[in-house]
């Protein structure tokens, strides 16, 4: 009876093990291919990692090579900042070594929407960017001016008047003749006028060496004011109140507090020093107010310069020398 009850239970525990539902396998990929997902994971990232970088802007004139000299980049910068204020529109100019692997157009594209060029709603703005060791060039001309510069036009452009300068090694000159023909073909489109220029920039850019136009009266205060104050007052409060004019200058001026504020202070500490209104001072010729590099650090070129929000579809023209 005990064997017979033996038997029976056996069979039932092969039946439920039967019965019971295998354990599930776990996924298991091959070395293989786990290499070759790697390698398209490589093969999707490479084009990312060969890119070139987009530059900072740093200025409507950018040159990654040093092929223009200082005095041809500032001129160029000068045309570029003067047809701005008349017109409203915005022309950029990059030179880089190449865009390798990347094409030229797609390149210019990356540049043209990363930088902005143009202003916001408008969209009148050009990029125009020379690949210098791929003697390519092209524009990318925005939304708003395709209708001024077409593909065609600007074509021509590019073969008639710059073309002849490049194969000439005459890049200045190319890239002159080139904005030359682009502000030509801009007036003569109908845009809206460009907005009145912030007391910020008003105040900043107005002396014909680039200086700040408060520095004179920061120069006057500094030399003659300051150390009428500092004796009559003392140090500390003579301080203060030079701290205090040189703000009040500043902010009339500019319109900028903050640098209102910061001009203030470090003229504080200047006179509280002695360094301004000092006796001594400026017999020798120093100190730190006068001069073309302006005040505490604040003085130097006009101010930055940015996008103001121009779109681009791809439309201009490619050309080579």
């Amino acid at each position: 009876m005990i064997d017979r009850l033996a038997i029976l239970g056996g069979a039932s525990a092969r039946r439920a093990t039967a019965s019971a539902p295998a354990p599930a396998r776990r996924a298991y990929a091959p070395p293989c291919a786990r290499a070759l997902l790697l390698a398209a994971l490589a093969l999707l990232a490479w084009p990312l990692a060969a890119q070139q970088p987009v530059p900072r802007l740093t200025g409507r004139v950018v040159d990654t090579t040093g092929t223009l000299t200082t005095a041809e980049r500032a001129a160029l910068e000068q045309k570029l900042a003067a047809f701005e204020r008349r017109k409203g529109s915005q022309i950029a100019v990059l030179l880089v070594k190449t865009t390798e692997p990347e094409a030229l157009e797609q390149y210019s594209l990356r540049v043209a929407e990363a930088w902005q060029i143009g202003r916001g709603k408008v969209d009148d703005g050009i990029v125009f960017v020379v690949a210098k060791d791929d003697r390519r060039m092209r524009f990318e001309v925005g939304y708003g001016l395709e209708g001024a510069v077409p593909d065609a036009l600007a074509k021509r452009i590019i073969a008639e008047r710059i073309t002849p300068r490049f194969a000439a090694g005459d890049f200045a000159g190319g890239l002159n003749d080139g904005v030359d023909a682009l502000i030509k073909l801009i007036d003569g489109e109908a845009l809206p006028p460009p907005q009145a220029a912030p007391r910020a920039e008003r105040g900043r850019g107005n002396g014909d060496d680039g200086s700040p136009s408060f520095m004179p009266w920061l120069f006057i205060l500094a030399l003659f004011i300051a150390p009428v104050l500092r004796r009559t007052f003392g140090a500390l409060f003579g301080g203060l109140m030079i701290g205090g004019i040189a703000g009040v200058v500043v902010w009339l001026l500019s319109g900028v507090l903050l640098l209102a504020l910061g001009v203030g202070f470090v003229a504080f500490m200047l006179a509280l020093l002695g360094v301004v209104g000092g006796p001594g001072r400026w017999s020798s010729g120093g100190g730190y107010w006068g001069g073309r590099g302006g005040f505490g650090g604040f003085g130097g070129g006009g101010g930055g310069f940015s996008g103001g929000g121009g779109r681009f579809g791809g439309g201009g023209a490619s050309g080579g020398w």
